[in-house]
C-alpha cells in the first residue's frame, strides 16, 4: 500500500513537504522542533500500529524522499500545533434527511497547498475505504465500505504534543478497522492521543462528534437529528484548556450561524446541506476566501466541499467552495 501511494505520488510529494515545511517555519516551528516530532510519533506510533511505520517506509521509496518527511506531512497537525498562530478552519454538520443520515463539510486550508490534494480510494488490509487526502498522507475525510463516513476539523488545547497517534493517521485506521460509529468510539478510546481535533463520524443509527485530545475523548451527541462542528471544544473539561486564541471568536461564530439557519428547520434534499454553510458578506467565514494581500499563513480558502452518505457508501467532493456547488464538478466516489 505504502509503495503504491508513494509511487503514484511520485511527482508531486516531495513539493508538498517543501510547501509545509516552509509553512512550519512560518508558524514558528523550527528544523530542530519539526525533527523532534517526527521522532515522538514514530517512537508513539512503533508501540500502537508498527505496520503503519512500514507503510510510511513504503510512501517514502515509492516517492523517492526521506521517511522523516513522509511522517512530518502525516504528522503536519501535530507539528502546526507546536505553533501559536490563528487559524481559520473548516465547518461540519450532519442531518437526516427521509431515511438517510448525511454529513457535509467545507475543507478550509491554506490556498498555498491547493495543489497537494487529491481523492483516492483506499483498498488493503482491513475495509475498503474513499474520500479526499493530502500528499503521502494516509486519510483525512472519507466514507469507508462498511458504510461509516468520517469528518475532520481541528482543534486546539494547551497541553497538545506530538506524542502519539497523530490525526490524519488515526482518520485512517479508524476507517479502515471500524465497521459502524460504536466500533470507531471504542477504538479511539484506545488509541495513544496527545494532540486534538474532532472526528464527526456517522452511519444508519447515529451521528456523532468525537473531541479528542490530551484531557481525553469527548462524545457529542446529535441533538434534534443533527451534530455542528467548527474547530473549538463544546464539552467543558478540554474547553477549560483550550487554545482560544487560535480559532476563536471565528470558530463560534461560525457554529452559531449554522446553529440559526438550522433553527429554520433542517435540509429537506442534500443539496440543501451545502446551502448551510454559504456565507454572506459580513457574515462569518462559513465559505473561505483567501485574502491575497496577506502573506503565507494567513491566506484561507475552502479548497474543497464534501457531502457523505454512508448508507449509500459514497462520497462526493467538490474542488471549490459551496457557492460553486450548482455550477462546479462533483465527484463521486462508491466503496
Amino acid at each position: 500500500m505504502g509503495l503504491s501511494r508513494g509511487a503514484a505520488l511520485r511527482g508531486s510529494l516531495g513539493g508538498a513537504y517543501t510547501k509545509y515545511a516552509e509553512l512550519f517555519r512560518v508558524l514558528g516551528v523550527d528544523e530542530e522542533r519539526e525533527r523532534d516530532g517526527v521522532a515522538r510519533v514514530v517512537s508513539a506510533l512503533r508501540g500502537w500500529r508498527p505496520g503503519l511505520l512500514e507503510q510510511f517506509e513504503g510512501i517514502a521509496e515509492g516517492a523517492g524522499v526521506e521517511l522523516s518527511q513522509v511522517v512530518a506531512l502525516n504528522a503536519r497537525t501535530e507539528i502546526i500545533a507546536l505553533g501559536e498562530k490563528p487559524s481559520s478552519e473548516c465547518s461540519t454538520l450532519t442531518a437526516e434527511i427521509g431515511d438517510h443520515r448525511y454529513g457535509v463539510q467545507t475543507w478550509d486550508w491554506h490556498v498555498e497547498l491547493d495543489p497537494f490534494w487529491h481523492t483516492h480510494t483506499v483498498s488493503g488490509p482491513g475495509l475498503r475505504y474513499a474520500g479526499l487526502t493530502e500528499q503521502g498522507i494516509l486519510s483525512k475525510i472519507g466514507v469507508n465500505e462498511a458504510g461509516l463516513a468520517l469528518h475532520f476539523n481541528i482543534l486546539g488545547h494547551r497541553e497538545d504534543r506530538p506524542d502519539g497517534v497523530p490525526m490524519h493517521v488515526l482518520s485512517s485506521v479508524v476507517l479502515s478497522e471500524c465497521r459502524s460509529v460504536d466500533e470507531a468510539i471504542e477504538l479511539i478510546r484506545e488509541a495513544p492521543i496527545a494532540s486534538s481535533s474532532a472526528f464527526t463520524m456517522l452511519d444508519a443509527q447515529r451521528a456523532v462528534s468525537v473531541e479528542m485530545s490530551p484531557a481525553g475523548v469527548f462524545v457529542i451527541e446529535a441533538v434534534a437529528g443533527s451534530v455542528q462542528r467548527t474547530n473549538h471544544f463544546q464539552h467543558e473539561t478540554p474547553l477549560a484548556a483550550q487554545k482560544s486564541e487560535i480559532y476563536e471568536p471565528d470558530s463560534s461564530e461560525r457554529l452559531a450561524l449554522v446553529r440559526a439557519r438550522l433553527a429554520e428547520g433542517l435540509p429537506v434534499a442534500p443539496g440543501d446541506l451545502v446551502r448551510v454553510l454559504l456565507t454572506e458578506e459580513g457574515e462569518p467565514p462559513l465559505t473561505c476566501r483567501a485574502d491575497m494581500s496577506k502573506g503565507y499563513g494567513d491566506r484561507w480558502a475552502t479548497l474543497a466541499t464534501l457531502i457523505t452518505d454512508p448508507e449509500a457508501r459514497t462520497i462526493r467532493i467538490l474542488d471549490g467552495m459551496p457557492t460553486e456547488a450548482e455550477t462546479g464538478e462533483w465527484r463521486t466516489l462508491t466503496v
